[in-house]
């Protein structure tokens, strides 16, 4: 069995590398350039994926822009914290937000005191999206959603399913599924991603509904049984694992990913966009970052300012739809 490198040593290589990498010096005919520090704010703790593709893409600003590109860590609130300080910022391109589906899509319907809106951020592009992936321990005679779905309508009260936490993308995952198909499951939410894949392993739960990784590589070792990954696509990493598009007609648009993308205050002019976006398009078609990305499950995703603005809209109103059905509602904290 092919051993997989693991996340946290492919990202940390990939940081490294991309400090020495040459990089085309172009902004593809824009005019506007920082003119002084930039600073990308990771509304996250140090070490995820929001902060490892923020300090890949400000070692590429770096050099592209010839100024000083630095990351901020500005966790808590469910990424809120830092979001909103972007939100107050001037738009002139000094201050950039890496940010992801929870500050960005999912909190303005599952919070009750934000502190910013939609229209106070302008959507750049995307950088990268990664499925999330649903498994099941083998003790229970699950192998694919529809072994899922029969099994949960066979014996309505005998499956719990965790994620990393309530309204996190993973149980958001679930929860649709489960919606679309008219069933009903416990969930169980952890505190992270890594109490949950312990309490999966352990059998302390029966499905869990994870991020790609660190799932992938417990499947590939026969620890748990993958049932499906959520996006349209198969995964290029795991491609005999099914898509739940794969499962019936009623799961058809399913559609779920964890997603990191950039943003700038709605002030930012267009100008200063356009360079940002040009950036990152030349950022993601490098060879070093397509196959470094390509190592964890995830893929490219560049778009145009409008182009984002719509996916995010689009994101938002989806979870909005989720988040309401499940009567979901929390405080900033």
């Amino acid at each position: 069995m092919t051993r997989l490198i693991s996340r946290r040593r492919v990202l940390t290589g990939a940081a490294a590398l991309s400090t020495a990498a040459i990089l085309p010096r172009t902004s593809l005919g824009a005019d506007w350039r920082p003119t002084e520090t930039v600073r990308l704010i990771v509304p996250a703790a140090p070490g995820g994926t929001t902060d490892v593709m923020g300090r890949l893409l400000a070692a590429h600003l770096q050099t592209a822009w010839g100024q000083s590109a630095i990351v901020e860590n500005r966790s808590g609130g469910g990424g809120t914290i830092g979001t909103s300080e972007v939100v107050r910022s001037k738009g002139d391109g000094h201050v950039i937000l890496v940010g992801n589906p929870g500050p960005n899509a999912i909190a303005y319907s599952i919070f009750k005191n934000m502190t910013y809106k939609p229209d106070q951020l302008q959507p750049v592009s995307n950088l990268i999206r990664i499925p999330n992936i649903i498994s099941a321990h083998p003790s229970v005679p699950i192998k694919s959603i529809p072994d899922m779905i029969a099994y949960i309508k066979a014996n309505p009260d005998k499956l719990t399913y965790g994620s990393s936490g309530v309204g996190q993308s993973p149980h958001l995952t679930m929860a649709w599924l489960l919606q679309l198909t008219g069933l009903k499951v416990v969930h169980v939410p952890f505190r992270g991603a890594g109490p949950a894949l312990q309490a999966a392993l352990g059998g302390d739960i029966q499905i869990l509904s994870d991020n790609l990784y660190p799932t992938l590589p417990q499947v590939q070792e026969g620890k748990l049984n993958a049932l499906a990954v959520t996006t349209p696509e198969r995964s290029a990493l795991a491609p005999n694992i099914p898509t739940v598009r794969e499962a019936g007609p009623e799961l058809a648009k399913f559609d779920v990913s964890s997603w990191f993308g950039i943003f700038l205050p709605k002030s930012a002019p267009a100008p200063v966009v356009d360079a940002l976006n040009k950036e990152i398009k030349v950022f993601l078609e490098r060879e070093d970052i397509k196959t470094n990305i390509a190592k964890i499950g995830a893929r490219t995703d560049y778009g145009t300012p409008q182009q984002y603005t719509d996916f995010i809209q689009a994101e938002t109103a989806k979870f909005a739809s989720i988040i309401q059905k499940e009567g979901l509602q929390m405080e900033v904290k």
